[in-house]
């Protein structure tokens, strides 16, 4: 709901927030809300494929592809509702060079669907998460194209938002030492947790 707000647009009046309190309330945040609810569960569906065996794995094998064709329509549905929320973000699309470059788009969501197809009749069991993941890669990478070189849709761009250089290098030397101690714990709970996933036992590697 807080991405379907920001592509909606914060009301921002001599560098102050000018709205009320439940602007942000609208029937594209609640859409864009159940969208993401609907891209989690497929995520989710097809983590379970991969990490399970068994009954479990048999329903989640059926309940993929309707998620996929929901998530598809929530696809469809954003991508016709945002360019009519915004002009700027409808010319952006359709009244520039920008717009041969948003041609593959399309075609690369229906090329995951017909992927995600395959996989499911061919009970493949890892391709499903990373075809999934391609959905998630695509509907961001509109969003940034959308509102891009804005930081705050619309009008503050990102060098108008950006905090002071003392600020910036502050933030750069924390997550120079935080990242790789994020990343080192992560993979090692990946690690750990490899493989099935297997009735009766604690964990098979």
């Amino acid at each position: 709901m807080a991405l379907g707000a920001f592509l909606g647009g914060i009301p921002v009046a001599d560098g102050r927030f000018s709205g009320d309190a439940f602007g942000w309330f609208t029937p594209f945040s609640i859409f864009t809300g159940g969208a993401l609810v609907v891209m989690y569960a497929l995520l989710g569906a097809c983590w379970l494929i991969a990490k399970t065996e068994g009954d479990l794995q048999r329903r989640m094998y059926r309940v993929v592809w309707p998620l996929t064709v929901l998530q598809l329509s929530t696809i469809a549905v954003v991508s016709i509702w945002t360019p009519l929320l915004d002009a700027g973000i409808a010319s952006r699309w359709f009244d520039s060079p920008l717009f041969y470059r948003l041609l593959p788009v399309p075609v690369l969501v229906a090329a995951c669907a017909w992927a995600m197809r395959r996989s499911i009749r061919s009970r493949h069991e890892k391709r499903p998460f990373t075809v999934a993941l391609g959905f998630v890669l695509l509907g961001y990478a509109g969003l940034v194209v959308s509102i891009s070189p804005h930081e705050i849709f619309p009008g503050v761009s990102t060098w108008d938002a950006a905090a002071p250089r003392s600020s910036q290098l502050f933030t750069i030397v924390g997550a120079a030492v935080i990242l790789p101690v994020i990343v080192a714990y992560t993979t090692l709970g990946y690690w750990v947790f490899r493989g099935k996933v297997r009735h009766g036992e604690h964990h098979y590697h």
